[in-house]
């Protein structure tokens, strides 16, 4: 299959460009800057072209990412976005010099030769800057091919076709013909095939699985979210009796989840292979008292491991453990790519396999939500539970800032179901990424009756997303929320006021903790 390499030099928009590339139904991976030269496989006919992202250094910086020799040397199509550009440069004897004004957000793009690149397009367009450095003089046989009225070199290319630099950023929407520029790349520059399909996923990964596992026996922990359960179904499809799925209450779902993922995925996979384990106690005592969000994931955690480790030790000889394990997931948890920084522990990329002493099996690992839900409806899974919106793994823990409670749990989940009823009605329901209530351990005056109260505050948070790694938050109609807040205060005994939180990400993270 036809694959285009993008070499991440840390730059928030790079798995960004790897969706873009997806999205036209060509294969691409990302692959970290600081690989060492013999892991670096660009020689292999797969690979039809190489993407060189952005990057937060400056290339006048001695701790700025170097361009690896292995890239120019495979003789394959290259493309550089802003710093991958000005790294291009400077590698081939060009100049870069630190700009005394840093340019940032939407120019009008003059372009100057209209094939290649920009092969069908106008003579003007919209794209989107930002940038630190700026070329000041081309390498050796190279040509200017288009401008902006801050940028002399906003795109560039070698004579020969081989090597193309852009200033701009492509793969964001703020640049609308940016997604047409790479597919001139892709398809006419690399000589790319679409194959990266649904069914082609599909059947690569069951032959994946089928050559990895053979006839040993997997366990898969069970979420119930589209992720885990799509990862159970494409692997019961590849090894049938060999799998087994231990779904565990850890006591901090959401009203009536518990009882709806199992009859959802024992229907799915058959009774006899999803185990349930209800160890809501076990969680939840050894919760009380802890604040630190990071302690709460590591003794949720912990509490999984125990509780996984003796219903799987039940089932004897386990080789593999199937996870859901996603991109973003991987992104966040560890910096595998490039030279990004560690937000957050995710709960199934550390720990567990290393602790139970299992091979990991992860054959959703380097897919993005839209696509998992593309390979969910191929396999046929419910609707429902496609478009389930993500949930974290410690639950309702991490969305009561502060001490978690019984009564706190109580509270939430009654509001958490209500924000879901009244959403559930908006149109605008498939588009939100995630919607949910937190409860903060601050309480406020009011006043119900002729009676003063003095009662928690419940937040209302509802964000839109492609894949998690961004967000923004979602603009709900004044008569929605007014329907929400007036419900919750209402309706649930502990709340006495609402408020709509309208961060985005960044700065902000979706989850309070």
């Amino acid at each position: 299959m036809d694959k285009i390499v993008i070499l991440d030099f840390g730059s928030q928009y790079t798995q960004l460009i790897a969706r873009r590339i997806r999205e036209l139904q060509v294969y691409s991976e990302v692959w970290p800057c600081h690989m060492k030269g013999q892991e670096y496989n660009l020689n292999s006919p797969e690979v039809k072209g190489i993407i060189l992202s952005g990057s937060p250094y400056s290339v006048t910086s001695e701790e700025a990412p170097t361009l690896p020799g292995e890239v120019l040397q495979s003789g394959k199509p290259v493309l550089g976005i802003c710093y991958g550009m000005q790294l291009l440069v400077k590698s081939l004897g060009g100049k870069v010099v630190r700009a005394a004004q840093r340019e940032y957000g939407r120019a009008l793009l003059t372009i100057l030769e209209k094939k290649g690149l920009f092969e069908g397009m106008g003579g003007e367009t919209i794209c989107w800057m930002s940038h630190g450095d700026s070329v000041v003089a081309l390498p050796p046989g190279f040509v200017k091919i288009a401008k902006t009225e801050d940028c002399e070199f906003a795109a560039i290319r070698s004579e020969d076709g081989k090597i193309w630099g852009i200033q701009f950023h492509p793969e964001v929407s703020h640049t609308p013909l940016g997604k047409e520029m790479l597919a001139n790349f892709v398809f006419f520059i690399c000589g790319c095939n679409p194959e990266w399909t649904p069914e082609s996923i599909l059947k690569q990964q069951i032959n994946y699985i089928r050559n990895e596992v053979k006839q040993e026996r997997v366990v898969c922990a069970l979420s119930g979210g589209v992720d885990s359960v799509t990862a159970a179904v494409l692997t019961y499809r590849a090894i049938g009796d060999q799998l087994s799925c231990i779904f565990v209450n850890n006591g901090l779902l959401r009203k009536g989840e518990a009882e709806e993922v199992l009859k959802s995925t024992q229907k799915l996979l058959g009774k006899e292979r999803v185990i349930y384990v209800d160890a809501g106690e076990r969680f939840i005592s050894r919760l009380r008292g802890v604040l630190d969000p990071e302690e709460k994931r590591r003794i949720i955690g912990k509490a999984f491991i125990e509780v996984f480790e003796e219903e799987a030790a039940k089932l004897g000889n386990i080789t593999y453990l199937l996870q859901g394990t996603l991109y973003p997931d991987v992104i966040e948890s560890t910096s595998v790519w490039g030279p990004s920084a560690r937000i957050k522990t995710h709960h199934n990329v550390g720990g567990l396999p290393e602790r139970m002493q299992l091979k990991v099996l992860e054959p959703l690992r380097f897919l993005f939500k839209d696509e998992v839900r593309t390979l969910a409806q191929q396999l046929g899974i419910p609707e429902k539970i496609v478009w389930r919106q993500p949930f974290p793994g410690p639950g309702l823990a991490v969305r009561i800032v502060g001490e978690v409670t019984p009564e706190r749990l109580e509270i939430l989940r009654e509001m958490d179901y209500i924000i879901f009823q009244e959403l559930s009605k908006s149109p605008v329901f498939r588009k939100i990424w995630q919607s949910f209530g937190v409860l903060v351990p601050v309480r406020s005056v009011g006043i119900m009756g002729d009676e003063r109260t003095y009662e928690y505050v419940g937040v209302l948070r509802a964000v839109l997303s492609e894949d998690g790694m961004t967000a923004d938050w979602a603009r709900l109609s004044y008569d929605t929320l007014d329907v929400i807040a007036r419900r919750v205060v209402n309706e649930v005994k502990g709340i006495g006021r609402m408020v709509y939180d309208i961060t985005s990400k960044p700065p902000a993270t979706i989850e309070w903790e």
